[in-house]
This record gives structure tokens, sequence and C-alpha cells, in this order.
């Protein structure tokens, strides 16, 4: 449940932690001082040889893992206020949201109300995305420098693929005069127009029209020599397969300016999940085959992939309970990011440290957030984790109100013991 605590004194000892910071590498026995809204020391040895100050209260964090609050780079967001206790649920603490809000953030006003709601809602923090075009349509640039001017942090036509080569260029081209990034949902939509799942053999046995790997890496090709020919800050959304990733190293390899992610169904699903038509199962993109799922980890290990992003896409009930062509595709992340990604780590394919900088001062980075590190003078962001308690996603106990969680009944190992935002505790479990 989310708390919100005031401390007469402001300060709060975090004692006896195992500190987790990505950013510099530690992991070590220690703890944490926070002072209102910032992180005022850390380190191995604080709190090791003297007590915590008298007027200080004291928060014995049981050998338990402390970290910085997570970093996710991309939410849908329905109703703000479900959205933000889903994110503290799970540990997030800073999340960046999609502009296919309503109205759609592609207007100074609409981009100042996202962040100005999210600050009285006191939860996670929530940065917009600007839309690359006018009403997500396709055809007509956003006022980026504008919207960037205005707190946007990235620039994206959400679940919409910007399908037009000339518009996409153009974009590339006007971003790169202000350094701004452009992120693509990289989706040919002629290619995938009546696509519902993957396409291969699960579909045919189902009967489902497929959606072919082709549609994706032929859009990521085509935007990666636009941005060659701009130098054009460009970054590919949730890749889901292994011939996406090969074009990608090929890019970076070439010093092309390109980066990407992935989100947790990539890794840890394949098209098997969708079963008899399980509609939790169905998402943009659609997941791949097991070959596929291998390659995304594979690209999470040898660095390809540069962050991990929830992907959190909430869908109402009524979305979802209609045939599998009808459903939305969509799925929750928010609450079961943490978990779901440590999977890399028990399953031994990254150590722990890795895996939380992919959820957290890697995804601050590309953003240009400053978020993600335990330091001094830091946002007071902190979650509190045992990475080895486990339990079994239940979707309709998680954080929020919508229940379309692709892993809904999935073993995962990892839960979120506290999430602090701003130096205050805005979630504990309630048992």
């Amino acid at each position: 449940m989310a708390v919100k605590n005031e401390y007469p004194s402001g300060k709060v000892a975090y004692i006896n932690a195992r500190l987790l910071d990505p950013a510099t590498g530690l992991d070590t026995p220690g703890g944490v001082l926070t002072e209102g809204e910032i992180i005022a020391d850390v380190g191995a040895g604080l709190f090791k040889k003297k007590d915590a100050p008298k007027d200080a209260m004291v928060i014995d964090c049981g050998g338990k893992c402390l970290s910085p609050g997570l970093v996710d780079m991309r939410i849908e967001v329905g109703d703000l206020a479900s959205t933000a206790l889903a994110a503290v649920s799970g540990g997030v603490t800073s999340a960046v949201c999609l502009p296919n809000t309503e109205p759609v953030i592609d207007d100074m006003s609409v981009v100042e109300f996202v962040a100005r709601r999210a600050r009285k809602l006191g939860l996670a923090k929530v940065y917009p995305y600007g839309a690359v075009t006018k009403g997500l349509q396709g055809i007509e640039l956003a006022e980026l420098g504008l919207l960037a001017e205005s707190g946007a942090v990235a620039f994206t036509d959400g679940i919409k693929a910007v399908a037009d080569a000339l518009v996409m260029r153009r974009a590339l081209s006007y971003a790169a005069t202000f350094g701004l990034m452009i992120v693509q949902h990289p989706e040919e939509p002629a290619l995938a127009a009546d696509g519902v799942m993957n396409a291969g053999e699960v579909a045919t046995r189902l009967g489902l029209f497929g959606i072919p790997p082709e549609a994706e890496v032929i859009l990521i090709e085509r935007d990666v020599r636009l941005a060659e020919a701009t130098g054009g800050r460009l970054h590919i959304a949730h890749i889901s397969t292994a011939e996406s990733l090969d074009a990608i190293r090929r890019a970076k390899d070439r010093g092309i300016n390109v980066t990407c992610d992935t989100a947790p169904p990539y890794f840890a699903l394949n098209e098997a999940a969708v079963g008899d038509y399980r509609t939790f199962a169905k998402l943009s993109p659609p997941l791949r085959t097991e070959e596929d799922r291998q390659a995304v980890v594979a690209g999470l290990t040898d660095g390809t992939i540069d962050a991990i992003a929830s992907d959190h896409a909430p869908r109402d009930e009524e979305s979802k309970r209609l045939p599998f062509e009808q459903a939305a595709p969509g799925g929750m992340g928010l609450s079961t990011l943490l978990a779901v990604s440590l999977e890399l780590h028990h399953n031994g394919h990254l150590g722990l440290l890795d895996v939380l900088r992919l959820i957290t001062s890697a995804p601050a980075g590309l953003m240009g957030l400053e978020a993600g590190a335990l330091k001094k003078g830091a946002a007071a962001d902190l979650v509190l984790f045992d990475p080895d308690e486990g339990w079994k996603v239940n979707a309709d106990a998680l954080g929020g109100k919508a229940r379309n969680s692709p892993f809904d009944g999935r073993p995962v190992q990892g839960r979120v013991l506290r999430t602090v935002v701003d130096g205050r505790t805005v979630f504990e479990p309630e048992n």
C-alpha cells in the first residue's frame, strides 16, 4: 500500500543494508542517511562505528538490498494516480510516459500539466515524452524545441511508428540541432496491419494473422540509415527479434548514434504464452519465438541492448475480455519490472549490479534524468528489496487498477520491501 510519512527532523537513517549502486559499482554493507528530499550521506562505513543521529528515524534494512529507485523509460498512462501507485509498488521512482494521452502531449501546456499532476500526487516522478508529430498522426512535426523547453525529455509517437521516411528524416535532422532523442516504435504498419501475434507456426495453428519479424527489422534498418545521414540521435524501443539486434549491432559498429531497449516479456516469455488465445499475452510488439527470446537475452548480456523498460500498458477489463483478434494489445509491467528483470541474475546471465544498471542508471542516462544513483546530494529516491524472496504474480493483487499482466501466475523472485521518493516512504507491502 502507499504511505506518506513525514519525519519531524527530516532525517532518516537506513542501517544494516546491502548497498547497491550500479552507477559506481558499489556493492557493500553500509548505510544511507537522508535529510529532507536528498541523500545526505552514503557509504560502507556509515553507521558502522557510530550510531545514527539521535534525531533521525532509524530503519533497519535487515541486510536486504538498498539501491537507487528504479527508472522506467517507457510507460503508458491511463489514470495517472493508478499508474503512479503501480510504479511505487514495483520500486519505480522515476518514469517517462508516452504521449498517447488525452489530450496528446504535443503542446507545451500538456507537458507542464503531466509533470505538475505527478508532483501533486507525491508518488513516482513522471516525466513526459513529447510527440514527434502533431496528434500522433505521422504527418506534421510537433514543435520539438518548444516541447523540450517545457520539459519533454525525448520524442516519440508512442505505440505508433513514424511510418513516413521523409517525416522521420526531418524529425531526426531537427532533433539533432537541439541534441534531442527520437524514439521509434519499430513496426512497419503495412506489414503489421492485420496481424495480432507473431507470424509463424503457432499463429497458423491458432488460425490467427501474424506480424512478421521483418516488420520490425525493416523499419530499424531504414531509420538507422536516416540517423546516419542526419547525425540524429535514434533510440529503438522494445526490441524483440534476433534480426533487429543484428541490425543494431552493425549500426553501433559503424559508429551511428543509435541505442535500444527491450522489455521483460521479450526476454522472459515467448509466443507459446499465447496458449489458447490468452489475451493477457497479446502485446505490441508481439511475443516472438524462443530463438528470438534467447537472442534478446544475449543482447542484454553482450551490451547491445542499453536498457530495460517495463513497457507498462494498462488496459481495462473490457478491452481484454474479447476474442483474441479484437482484444487490445498491451500488458502491465510496472509492478513486475524488478522481479522479472532479476530472472536474468538468478538464471546466471547477468550479475546483480548489471541487472540493476539496466533499470536505474542506464535509462536515467539515456533520458537525461538526475536519477538512478546513490550519491550525496542526489534525490533520496530509493528502493529496499529482497532479491531472493519468491512469490507468484497475481494480476488481481498488483498495484494500480489494471489487471492485464502477461506474467499472471508466474513464480518470480525479488520483492520490493520499501519505496522512497524524495525522502518519503511512499510504499510498503501490507504483509
